[in-house]
């Protein structure tokens, strides 16, 4: 549940968020349980729904019109303030420094397809094998983008590296 979460939370970025996509996905692999073939890696299949959860849902909201109340947004911009103001939401606290700030932030520029794959494999420990099977594409991609992602964090983190000592030049 802890694995299937913190996926969810890295590509929701929300913690609400990533609990309602966990509980779906735990609702939903009760629902195809049928579907699921025994001696086969469950992990790997409650991940392969919890992202085809995601998926679904970026698409749905994509279609769907932004919905505003003229009073909401009327009485908010008479009521905003020039200061910025602080959150003391300790969850949000407590997510925004599980990673450092400089990797995240390049972990966030990698386009989406890389990012899974690079999570997946090197944040979650899944084989190439079992990434293949949730993101239902051939090993040699999931080869291939592992290389590529890890090539573009490599490059968005060498100044990072290089002031922290992590580099011989």
């Amino acid at each position: 549940m802890e694995s299937l979460y913190n996926f969810a939370l890295r590509l929701t970025t929300d913690p609400s968020d990533a609990e309602d996509l966990v509980q779906d996905t735990i609702v939903k692999a009760f629902r195809f349980f049928d579907s699921y073939e025994k001696g086969t890696n469950a992990k790997a299949w409650l991940f392969r729904i919890l992202k085809n959860s995601f998926i679904n849902n970026y698409r749905k909201n994509l279609k769907k019109p932004q919905n505003v109340d003229f009073d909401e947004v009327s009485s908010y911009y008479e009521s905003v303030r020039a200061e910025r103001t602080d959150t003391t939401d300790l969850e949000s606290l407590i997510f925004r420094n599980l990673m450092d700030d400089n990797f995240s932030k390049a972990l966030a520029k990698l386009p989406e397809d890389f990012r899974t794959v690079v999570l997946l494999c090197d944040v979650d420990g899944f084989t190439y094998e079992e990434i293949s099977n949730m993101l239902d594409v051939p090993i040699g991609t999931i080869r291939s983008r592992l290389h590529r992602g890890r090539n573009l964090l490599k490059t968005e983190l060498y100044e990072y590296a290089k002031k922290r000592g992590y580099t011989d030049d």
